[in-house]
């Protein structure tokens, strides 16, 4: 099996947890841990120029998508009143990310991971703006949709394993647990005000709401131009077919991470609620787009104060068995959304959804980048977002089939149900996860 390169014994010598080594900064060669406190990294970290930019690109990236996502739901619903139309939009956006896996991972090792996101953000920023002038002119029609999804989704293919592998090299290794639970929630707040945002702009007009999403990508495409690294890159290895498929190898030797990667990618494309929303807005709970906003940004508020609570008290004892609870209560919390006719019962279930699935995805991203070599991480961090995208967008398929097939509350009914059971099969699959009792390697074997 190989394993990635040992850390720093200076850093992680006095811990018997990778999020423990969190509380400290980075410390110089020879330096003994005991004469840094934890609180000088807590400190450190919010207040780095570097990572100042990285998060809020995460933030204007993460805001356009949302906002991007409610406007073309609404839209192709609006156009079409079917749950597989909206099912369409997600497999559009699924299959580039499929397509391309292996190649986006070669390329986020091999070039500057800033400039492959600027590069996707540009084309997002362009695909707003195509959206924005088709609604101006009239001529926006459901197949435009699906191929402007298409084209926001190959550039996601680029942009995720860019951005997931250039955190290393913006903040230290010892800060680097709680720089990913900070990242995190970048995403949750842009969740919680990019759907809301989204929402009422739609509610003024189609129009307003892509021309919003394209400024807010280009601000983003200026911020990550900018940010100064804290680590050299790699350097660039020969492009091999060996090469090409290391990053895969790499997770099938390692049956923690893909125990854990695996886990989420069944539980989310089960329990992929979020695609039946406009479904539920408008037939179900009588709202309109602003109360379709509402919806999609409740769970990012309980993800974003999951993701708080989890940078303040990182998840030092069995992470993996962690995970597991959360997926269980994310399947639960998706069966009480099916069953429910009540606003503010529906708003309630999906914070708790999003609180508990916040686990799974800072478990996941710890995992892959303190168990995976920098020079790996790029091809890594590809199959990684393979993975997410796979259970995002491939399981807002699976419920527009389904929904289509059954109708939208039994839909989401069955998939909290096959959620909490994937989970229960899971433990019995990779008891490596369940008993893991540390996100990094080294921290592990002190543990045991």
């Amino acid at each position: 099996m190989n394993a990635p390169s040992a850390p720093d014994s200076a850093t992680h010598s006095a811990t018997h947890s990778a999020a423990n080594s969190a509380d400290r900064p980075d410390l110089p060669s020879g330096s003994h841990p005991a004469s840094h406190t934890a609180g000088q990294a807590n400190e450190r970290l919010p207040k780095s120029g570097a990572f100042q930019r990285f998060w809020c690109t995460r933030v204007l990236s993460s805001l356009s998508f949302q906002m991007l996502a409610v406007a073309m739901g609404w839209h192709i619903y609006a156009l079409t009143k079917s749950a597989f139309a909206l099912g369409i939009v997600g497999l559009a956006q699924f299959l580039p990310m499929f397509v391309l896996t292996l190649v986006v991972g070669h390329v986020a090792d091999r070039y500057d991971r800033r400039r492959i996101a600027a590069v996707c953000q540009t084309i997002e920023c362009a695909a707003a703006a195509v959206f924005a002038l088709g609604t101006w002119g009239g001529w926006i029609d459901a197949p435009v949709i699906y191929l402007l999804a298409a084209c926001v989704g190959a550039a996601r293919a680029f942009e995720g394993p860019a951005i997931a592998s250039l955190l290393p090299a913006v903040v230290s290794r010892a800060q680097l647990p709680r720089a990913t639970a900070w990242s995190t929630s970048a995403n949750q707040a842009a969740q919680i005000v990019g759907p809301a945002l989204g929402g009422l702009l739609y509610g003024i007009g189609a129009a307003p709401a892509y021309l919003g999403c394209a400024l807010s990508f280009a601000a983003a495409m200026v911020l990550v131009s900018s940010i100064p690294l804290h680590a050299k890159p790699a350097m660039r290895t020969p492009v091999t077919l060996e090469s090409v498929f290391s990053g895969i190898r790499f997770i099938f030797r390692e049956p923690v991470i893909l125990g854990a990667l695996s886990l989420d990618l069944f539980a989310v494309l089960f329990g992929g609620a979020t695609a039946l929303l406009p479904v539920f807005a408008r037939d179900f709970l009588n709202t309109g787009p602003l109360g379709l906003g509402l919806l999609r940004s409740a769970s990012a508020v309980g993800a974003l104060a999951g993701t708080l609570w989890l940078a303040r008290f990182p998840l030092k004892h069995r992470p993996g068995f962690a995970m597991f609870c959360g997926v269980i209560v994310f399947g639960v919390a998706t069966a009480v959304f099916g069953l429910s006719h009540q606003y503010i019962v529906s708003l309630l279930a999906l914070v708790v959804l999003g609180a508990s699935d916040v686990i799974s995805v800072v478990v996941r991203l710890s995992l892959v980048q303190l168990r995976t070599p920098d020079e790996m991480l790029g091809r890594v961090s590809a199959v990684n977002s393979l993975f997410v995208g796979t259970s995002n967008q491939l399981g807002e398929f699976e419920s527009g089939v389904t929904a289509g097939w059954w109708g939208a509350r039994p839909a989401v009914l069955a998939g909290g149900i096959a959620t909490v059971a994937v989970a229960l099969l899971w433990m019995r699959f990779f008891p490596e996860l369940k008993r893991t009792r540390s996100l990094e390697r080294d921290g592990e074997h002190r543990a045991g």
